[in-house]
């Protein structure tokens, strides 16, 4: 499957996007084999063959990101899986994962994957029974107030697939931080995402199937991805692309470093104080990617959650 094209970036030709994808898988198979040692740009662009230049801004039209950022978040994905799976102590994960300072991998882990990496081992005490309930919870909780929409679309995805659907609107096109607003859906179809402030966004959307368990919801294995945009928020509307095809995981997609529990624990919270509030219903909206789109609530045409963002 030929990776998606970041968007915003130029069109080319069919062979070109092969090529260009084909060096860049070369350069990240590169990463993953040596995601504790130094990699510099020049020694990145060798491996694909291009200049530096060039291999910047190739590397960032396929992945949507530059080498860089994309190499640290594999290195926190990494040092996540280590924390999930083994024993190891955060000392030995941090100095796996590439970095020297323990303080500064415990503060960009934090801020980054939203949980400390000591809280992030205890989420395997949840268990897959925990995690699920806690999703149920963000899911289907509803209050009473209504505020202008911001985002809306669609998600689609393979008929086989049946889980849930977690989807974020973040500053870049990488699901890592805080993300300024979130939707838990009961399965692929209709989000809205409210109260956005205006600026320039990324969707991106995860999907667990229902036996993914903890490590479904924790390192997003088995899960299908998606995204769009960028999507411009002006005044309470945005435009854009906002419809997101679920799929399997590619090669060229960026580390999903946000942990679902972080986004399940912000719909939990209050309407002030969560980076995901308590879901809105009933108000009216328009679909911004074409699909029609009554009322932003729950209805027989299939179940649809909205969380307004902080």
């Amino acid at each position: 499957m030929q990776p998606e094209l970041t968007c915003g970036a130029p069109v080319c030709r069919p062979d070109t996007l092969s090529y260009r994808s084909r060096a860049v898988e070369r350069v990240i198979r590169a990463m993953h084999e040596s995601l504790g040692e130094p990699l510099s740009l020049r020694g990145m662009a060798r491996i694909a063959l291009l200049s530096p230049y060039h291999f910047n801004r190739v590397f960032r039209q396929i992945t949507g990101i530059p080498p860089f950022q994309f190499l640290t978040a594999l290195r926190l994905e990494a040092a996540k899986r280590l924390l999930f799976t083994t024993q190891r102590s955060v000392t030995d994960v941090c100095f796996d994962a590439g970095y020297n300072s323990l303080g500064s991998f415990i503060t960009r882990f934090t801020h980054l994957v939203g949980q400390s990496p000591r809280h992030l081992r205890r989420l395997k005490q949840d268990g897959a029974s925990g995690l699920e309930q806690l999703a149920a919870r963000g899911a289907n909780k509803t209050s009473d107030g209504a505020v202008p929409v911001a985002v809306c679309g669609r998600v689609k995805g393979p008929e086989s697939f049946a889980g849930r659907v977690f989807v974020g609107l973040f500053p870049e096109p990488i699901p890592q931080g805080r993300p300024v607003g979130c939707a838990i859906l009961t399965g692929p179809g209709r989000y809205v995402i409210e109260g956005v402030p205006d600026g320039v966004y990324y969707v991106l959307a995860l999907g667990v199937p229902r036996a993914g368990g903890p490590r479904g919801y924790i390192l997003g294995e088995d899960s299908f991805r998606g995204r769009a945009g960028p999507v411009m928020v002006r005044g309470g509307r945005a435009t854009g692309p906002t419809a997101v095809v679920l799929r399997p995981a590619l090669l060229t997609d960026p580390p999903i470093l946000v942990t679902v529990p972080f986004l399940l624990r912000g719909a939990r919270t209050a309407v002030d104080s969560a980076a995901c509030p308590s879901l809105v219903a009933n108000g009216p909206c328009d679909s911004a990617d074409g699909g029609g789109i009554d009322w932003c609530g729950i209805s027989n045409r299939g179940e649809e959650e909205r969380i307004r963002g902080r």
